[in-house]
């Protein structure tokens, strides 16, 4: 719609109607070049010699030019009464376009013409006053010019014509020429006194035809005479006489001529009944000459005669200033208003500002108020119903001309050529917003303007606001939507787009009551036949025969520019209806394309997106949300009347997208469904748009499942096919981890996801739904990259307010690396789109946070105001976003997955055990028989068995937490290598297993307390594969492992303790034993076989006690296995519930220096075992020596039980049991060995005394001699000396010291004899003690050997 010019009331509308069958591009491009002539100088126009037709001609030399205006079509017929009081509103001339050929017939185009021309004005319209068609021809035949006199309204511009503007300005001329000869013609019928009277019966009068002209009421014929003659040329009145005011002396200089047929009134446009309240200047009472020189003044401004219309509108206000006829002297107000524009702009001195302290625009401005206020105030007559939209008209065009003026000079930087040329020729858009990149630097400009000009946004905006009312309910729907239109435009040129949006609902209103209105006139249906369908009838007239549904092609042009408008009004509210994007057959396709074409970290405008998404803080909200909710009811509503189906649910959804949070329930049931109904509308109808996803980010997070433990691929170096099966590492490291602290493990990162090749996997994908509503997906699909993979997708429904997860299978193709970049979501009637979910790694969380704190810092430092807070506004402001997408052109990390090659299958088909359960004695072994079958389709060409119990756990966190001793590292790590629960014969292992064979395994159980359950573990793999090409072969192989649970059952029911190792001497077997008997039982002499040795000197004694808690008797046998020994073994019945001691002599043991100064090692791989314990070089030697003989000892005495009367057997372990040092004395042979002994002389010949379990029994108060004998048992020389105690030393007599006695160098196995004489005086028992220290030795290591004796001195009787 055209927007009405500030100078309109001087332009001559032209109207440009195509004719017959020319093409629209042609057509308007005739129209462009017509339309460029929007002013023709006064020179220009030829003047009609005949003198009726001059009055209104320009002079030859005339300075002036006249102005054209274009209108696309002409007014409404309700405005047909305003033909005199507003003649530039109406069509002055029509100007038809049309082409031809030599095909087409002159006649035709002619008929065309003249057929539009009666369509477009009825018969009898005064309009238009001149009429041409330019046809155009498009040959470059010679074609004949001369039709003048056969078809005078037809002018042939010639293809083969050089200059056609040229040709065009002068036929436009012409046209003009033709128009102010009419402006004579309708004067002459105004000029009569009849017409006059008529011209002052209503306020918008219309004459009718001479013929129906009432006569004069005047009989004696001087009616004429009323009116005096008015000039003919020059048009001006006598300002000389001073009865210009009271009489008006104005002569007529020319016969009062009819109008010709063509100008005629319609006969329905005469004059109304009289009603019961008359004007003043009815027909045949005396009329004020006002109006006609109003009207004289409106002809001379559109002959562009300004000085003469001036002239005329000066007399016709000063008449209108004494009579009661605001209208018309309003109407006469804008007029000079626009002369003086008019003036302004063709006068050469017009500066950019003002030159006194009035402004040059000041007295336009008054008028215009002034006029304003004339149309406001007036009461239309109540006997016209017409008045009151017309009047509401006038006023509405009075504010716009008023608003535009003061709009003109503030846009256009003052009083100046830009502003002229705004308001003489506003162009198609006159109300552009200013250009600028920020709304701060538009504010800017705005207020650079108002400084300026001295003219206010404000004061602007008061005038435009004086337009809009109640009375914009009389106008017509078309002169309404102008007017709305011009406002809605006024503001967003000034800076208010609240107010621009506030119109702008109000165009909508009326643009759809206009639609809505439109398509009930021309597609009504008939009522009472089956659904309506216009035009049928019932089939031989019964009423209860079906009909065809029959739906019109419903055309959608226009559309697009009415949603345009409220996509806007809802923005400038905070409503982002374009949230969800409207995606058409060629993006719908492009993005699938995108889809599949993606690479494994590429990142494009739709991922970069989605990326930012993830940085942003919360947003704040923005608006009012009763107000967004009423003005989203009220787009839908209007997407529903076009109708635009796809749009609806684009609007709906974008809604649900961004408002939820404050929606109530009811409101998101409705559009959600609105929603769901209107893309399957669109569906049923062919359209082929539809909405992108829309609900936000669906997925929360992506998980691979790992896959079951029996499928699991476990990668293993190929150099494990060259070590042995039995290896100690598994059990006691743990960790797996030779080193205590490994800083490469820590590194390392978390290890892919290993998937198998043509295996199913599982993908659990976690979807928020953050509506009230059950939120329906047609298909979640994977988005992977890498190898191929099928899968198919899920449909599902995802409950209200609520995190949900689904399973998502799918089977990889290939062996390869598998990347999971997301899931491809749909929701129903919606477009697929993808959504990643990157890895959240440390360095792409350091971004994320550093983004999102720079924005929460950008948020808290500056302040926005207005439209600049809106959510997106606020994004594009942000500096920090630059870094964000800098960032994003790194490549992302996703999920990736590593798919190995096919592997085989094996499975447990059958057990010797029965439930899984094996029940045993502590040290008992049983043996289990597995059955193993390969079920796959590839065979398996390695096996090795792993085991586990409930006793290992333990056992490695205790050696992993580092708090035991050494000693108690080694017994803990002895258990699980030495006496494991599980073994199994790795000398016998499984060359294949083919597919669907069957091997049987045997495996041993050990009971051992404590252990409750346990685990075979078999591992399996296809190494030796066909490989398709020559490359060398992986360094890694892939096994499977299949489990079988054991519950496993221990009893304890023997256990050892208190272990010690005792003297032996030769009253060692007589004390155990007694003295020997011809008669006594088989174990006694057993007993005391055992028991006797060769030299009790070598022998210690090993003693345990064993101790049965069990409900059964049990025999139990300890056996010594010494080298240079023979074995021997002892055995004893223990009963339930006692306990029994076993004693066995062993043989001493010597371990040499360097042995027994070996650290305490450790069994397994792991290095620096530091020992917590601080111990004194003496205690670590000690501990060290109590170790190793301890170890030793175990080597030659093991025991061994078996149930009495059953079958059942296992061992008995020692290793609970501890050495002291008491023990380790015993058990070492000594480096120097001392032999003492008492001897008396007889005959020089020496004799032993009496000896007696082991106890000497000397004679009293004679000499005796105490022999000590040292022999060197050490496998070098040493130098040793002697120290002798006797107890009690008072009660005797010695001879000799007892101190550092030297015995000199003995070499190895070498003895040396010293004697001491003694004599006892009292009776009683004496100890006597020998030390032997070594020289040469360091510390308490020179103490070599002590000797005991004991003697009984009795009295002799």
């Amino acid at each position: 719609m055209e927007p009405v010019a500030f100078a309109s009331l001087a332009h001559i509308p032209v109207l440009l109607v195509p004719v017959g069958n020319i093409r629209r591009a042609v057509f308007e491009k005739w129209a462009a070049d017509i339309k460029t002539f929007q002013s023709i100088p006064l020179g220009d126009v030829p003047s009609d010699s005949r003198d009726e037709r001059a009055r209104f001609m320009p002079s030859p030399l005339a300075s002036g030019h006249l102005h054209l205006s274009y209108p696309s079509h002409p007014p409404p017929s309700t405005r047909s009464s305003m033909a005199l009081f507003r003649p530039a509103d109406f069509p002055l001339a029509v100007v038809g376009v049309a082409s031809c050929s030599q095909s087409d017939a002159l006649s035709s185009i002619s008929d065309n013409f003249n057929a539009s021309l009666s369509e477009l004005f009825p018969n009898g319209s005064p309009f238009p006053l001149a009429s041409k068609c330019f046809v155009f021809e498009e040959s470059d035949t010679h074609t004949n010019l001369d039709v003048e006199q056969r078809y005078p309204r037809l002018v042939i511009i010639p293809g083969l014509m050089g200059n056609k503007t040229v040709h065009i300005g002068t036929l436009l001329a012409n046209l003009c020429s033709s128009i102010l000869g009419e402006f004579s013609v309708v004067m002459q019928s105004l000029e009569s006194p009849l017409g006059n009277e008529y011209l002052n019966a209503t306020p918008f009068p219309v004459l009718p035809p001479p013929s129906e002209l009432p006569k004069s009421l005047s009989n004696d014929g001087r009616a004429h005479d009323s009116l005096p003659p008015l000039p003919s040329h020059n048009s001006q009145p006598e300002l000389t006489t001073g009865t210009l005011r009271t009489k008006t002396p104005l002569g007529l200089k020319r016969s009062s001529t009819g109008l010709s047929p063509g100008l005629l009134p319609h006969r329905h446009a005469s004059l109304p009944a009289p009603s019961g309240k008359k004007r003043q200047t009815a027909i045949g009472a005396a009329s004020s000459h006002g109006r006609l020189f109003k009207v004289l003044g409106d002809l001379f401004l559109l002959a562009g005669r300004l000085e003469d219309s001036s002239v005329w509108y000066t007399e016709a206000i000063a008449l209108f200033n004494r009579g009661q006829d605001p209208l018309w002297h309003a109407s006469a107000l804008e007029g000079q208003a626009t002369i003086s524009l008019l003036e302004a702009w063709a006068s050469t001195s017009a500066t950019n500002g003002a030159v006194s302290d009035k402004d040059p625009w000041a007295d336009i401005a008054d008028k215009l108020t002034q006029a304003t206020a004339m149309y406001y105030k007036t009461s239309p007559s109540s006997d016209s119903e017409t008045a009151y939209p017309l009047q509401a008209y006038l006023y509405t065009q009075s504010v716009l001309r008023h608003s535009s003026l003061l709009l003109s000079i503030w846009s256009g930087k003052g009083w100046g050529p830009l502003a002229f040329t705004t308001l003489l020729q506003p162009g198609p858009t006159p109300y552009m917003p200013l250009p600028n990149s920020t709304p701060r630097d538009a504010y800017a400009e705005l207020e650079r303007l108002t400084t300026i000009t001295g003219i206010s946004r404000t004061q602007i905006a008061a005038v435009v606001a004086q337009a809009h009312g109640p009375w914009l309910l009389h106008l017509g729907a078309r002169e309404r939507i102008g007017v709305l239109q011009a406002l809605a435009g006024m503001y967003a040129v000034l800076g208010y787009p609240r107010k621009e949006a506030y119109i702008l609902r109000e165009v909508l209103g009326s643009v759809l009551d206009l639609i809505v209105c439109g398509r009930e006139e021309s597609g009504g249906r008939a009522g009472g036949v089956g659904l309506g369908i216009r035009g049928a009838a019932p089939f031989g007239g019964a009423a209860n025969m079906g009909t065809v549904g029959v739906r019109e092609n419903e055309s959608a042009e226009g559309n697009e520019s009415v949603l345009r408008i409220v996509k806007h009004v809802c923005g400038v509210h905070g409503i982002d209806l374009e949230a969800v994007r409207l995606l058409g057959p060629e993006a719908v396709a492009e993005r699938r394309a995108r889809i599949d074409k993606r690479g494994d970290g590429a990142v494009d405008g739709d991922i970069a997106e989605q990326l930012d998404d993830l940085a942003e803080p919360m947003q704040e909200p923005f608006g009012w949300p009763e107000l967004q909710i009423g003005i989203v009811r009220e787009a839908i509503a209007v997407a529903e009347a076009l109708p635009d189906y796809p749009s609806v649910a684009q609007f709906s959804l974008s809604s649900l997208k961004t408002l939820h949070p404050v929606m109530s329930h009811s409101d998101q049931h409705h559009l959600y469904s609105t929603a769901a109904r209107a893309l399957a509308t669109a569906k049923r109808r062919g359209d082929r748009r539809t909405v992108d996803y829309w609900s936000g980010r669906p997925i929360v997070s992506i998980e691979v499942l790992p896959l079951p433990l029996v499928r699991l691929p476990l990668e293993k170096p190929i150099s494990l096919l060259a070590q042995g099966s039995t290896s100690a590492g598994p059990v006691l490291g743990g960790l797996r981890d030779i080193f205590l602290y490994n800083p490469r493990k820590l590194m390392s990162g978390q290890a892919q996801t290993v998937l198998v090749q043509n295996e199913a996997f599982e993908v659990v994908v976690t979807l928020r739904n953050p509506y009230v509503f059950d939120l329906e997906l047609q298909s979640v699909a994977l988005c992977t990259s890498g190898v191929p993979v099928d899968s198919h997708a899920t449909h599902l429904v995802v409950p209200a307010n609520t995190f949900h997860p689904v399973t998502i299978t799918g089977k990889a193709l290939e062996a390869g690396i598998l990347i999971v970049r997301g899931c491809v979501v749909q929701a129903p009637g919606g477009v697929s789109r993808e959504f990643i979910l990157p890895l959240s790694t440390e360095e792409e969380e350091d971004r994320r946070l550093r983004t999102r704190s720079a924005l929460e810092c950008e948020e808290g430092r500056s302040k926005r105001a207005g439209l600049e807070s809106r959510p997106w506004m606020n994004g594009s402001k942000r500096t920090s976003q630059i870094a964000g997408s800098s960032s994003s052109k790194h490549p992302l990390k996703f999920l990736e997955c590593k798919v190995v090659p096919e592997q085989p299958l094996l499975r447990i088909r059958r057990t010797s055990l029965t439930h899984g359960a094996v029940m045993l004695y502590n040290g008992e072994t049983s043996t289990v028989r597995i059955t193993l079958e390969n079920v796959s389709s590839l065979p398996i060409d390695f096996v090795r068995l792993t085991f586990d119990d409930s006793t290992i756990a333990p056992a490695q966190q205790a050696l992993a937490d580092g708090e035991l001793s050494v000693f108690e590292t080694y017994e803990t790590e002895y258990d699980l290598i030495h006496r494991p629960v599980f073994t199994w014969d790795s000398s016998r292992e499984i060359q294949e297993i083919g597919p669907g064979e069957k091997t049987t395994l045997t495996v041993s159980c050990f009971g051992k307390v404590g252990c409750a359950s346990g685990a075979v573990n078999f591992a399996y793999a296809y190494v030796h594969r066909r490989h398709a090409t020559l490359e060398k072969p992986p360094d890694v192989f892939h096994t499977r492992q299949l489990t079988y649970p054991v519950l496993v059952t221990v009893y304890h029911m023997l256990e050892c303790h208190a272990m010690d190792i005792l003297t032996y001497s030769s009253s060692t077997l007589s004390t155990l034993l007694g003295p020997p008997d011809k008669d006594e039982e088989p174990a006694v002499r057993a007993r005391r076989a055992l028991l006797n040795v060769d030299d009790v000197e070598d022998w210690c004694l090993f003693s345990i006690e064993v101790r049965n808690m069990y409900g059964l008797p049990f025999e139990v046998t300890f056996e010594r296995n010494q080298l240079g020994v023979q074995p021997a073994s002892t055995t004893t019945l223990v009963p339930p519930g006692s306990t029994s001691r076993l004693i066995m002599p062993v043989k001493k043991i010597l371990l040499s220096e360097e042995h027994v100064s070996r650290p305490i090692p450790s069994l397994s791989d792991r290095q620096f075992v530091v020992n917590k314990a601080k111990l004194t070089s003496t205690e670590d030697k000690a501990q060290r020596e109590l170790f190793w003989y301890r170890e030793e000892l175990f080597k030659a005495v093991y025991g061994r039980w078996r149930e009495n009367g059953g079958t059942r057997s296992g061992e008995l372990s020692l290793r609970q049991q501890r050495m002291t040092l008491p023990m380790l004395e015993v058990l070492r042979t000594e480096t120097a060995r001392v032999h003492m002994a008492l001897f008396h002389y007889e005959d020089k010949n020496p004799r032993q005394v009496n000896e007696s379990s082991g106890k000497f029994t000397p004679p009293p108060f004679e000499f005796v001699y105490l022999r000590t004998r040292v022999t060197n048992l050490s496998p070098s020389e040493l130098i040793f000396t002697l120290n002798l105690s006797l107890h009690p030393s008072r009660h005797m007599i010695h001879q000799g010291i007892l101190t550092d006695i030297p015995i000199g160098r003995l070499e190895s196995g070498a003895s040396h004899e010293v004697e001491t004489p003694v004599s006892f005086v009292s009776c009683g028992r004496f100890d006597f003690r020998a030390d032997v220290h070594a020289h040469g030795l360091p510390g308490d290591s020179s103490h070599v050997g002590r000797g005991q004796l004991r003697a009984l001195v009795e009295t002799t009787t």
